[in-house]
């Protein structure tokens, strides 16, 4: 059964309530003073305050939707069915760890693997952008829409974690790319995926990333009238580690453009 434009906007309502208990946390740690920092078996830093905030994520979205299965960085995954809930408490720790305020949260819904709405919220940045399938995307309460940008020359493109592509063919296309920019931009995170939906960037490219990453975000880029793909053109799924996203005729040329990009 598909989910309704009703569930849709219930479950977005709590998806933006689970965002705001995280963001409470988040924001106590931050201004209160030094952190305590482990790091995972992976070397990435881990603090209380990413376990705490996906610790309250989890409560309101559990009371909500206790048949749900939710899979978060913390804590994993637990539950199963059709219905899972995409949950990386503090996207941007080690930004976090020091005082770098481009940190955010990021909840998604996927229903049947494809993903059906998003959260994203940067409490120490000060915006949250949000969207629903079918619903269009909002920034801060206000409607928001991807640019209608079509000439490289007049097109802003902002680059992420770069280093796979950085080992192979990819990294020349990127060069041959960059002259024929109005702009290039390293902006990073959340934040070109929100500057491309409101229509102030034109393109986003990494090679680096977790689907928890980016779920929320692809579909606030979506409905905003943007095209977020992986650098292959593929559709996102649990395993995608890249990403292509831009206003739809900057997308189409630059996934040309960078065909076969890998080693």
């Amino acid at each position: 059964m598909h989910p309704t434009d009703t569930f849709l906007d219930r479950a977005l309502e709590v998806a933006r309530r689970a965002a705001a208990a995280a963001s409470t946390v988040i924001l106590e740690h931050y201004r209160g003073g030094p952190l305590e920092v482990r790091h995972k078996a992976d070397d990435s830093p881990v603090t209380r305050a990413d376990i705490e905030a996906e610790r309250a994520i989890r409560e309101v979205l559990r009371e909500a939707f206790p048949e749900h299965a939710i899979h978060g960085e913390e804590e994993g995954r637990s539950g199963g069915g059709d219905w899972l809930w995409l949950v990386d408490p503090i996207d941007g720790t080690k930004g976090f760890v020091r005082g770098y305020p481009l940190f955010s949260t990021q909840i998604a819904l996927m229903h049947e693997g494809r993903l059906v709405l998003g959260v994203s919220a940067a409490p120490a940045y000060g915006e949250t952008a949000w969207a629903r399938r079918g619903g269009g995307a909002f920034l801060d309460g206000r409607p928001i829409r991807c640019a209608d940008t079509r000439d490289w020359n007049r097109a802003t493109l902002s680059t992420g974690n770069l280093a796979t592509l950085a080992r192979g063919p990819g990294w020349q296309r990127l060069g041959e790319l960059v002259p024929r920019l109005h702009r290039v931009r390293g902006y990073g995170d959340f934040l070109h995926y929100h500057l491309l939906a409101r229509g102030a960037i034109d393109l986003v490219v990494e090679s680096d990333v977790n689907i928890l990453d980016i779920a929320a975000l692809a579909v606030i880029v979506g409905e905003a009238g943007g095209v977020m793909t992986d650098l292959d053109g593929h559709a996102l799924t649990l395993d995608t580690c890249s990403v292509l996203a831009g206003v739809p005729a900057l997308h189409a040329q630059a996934l040309e453009h960078f065909a076969g990009w890998r080693a």
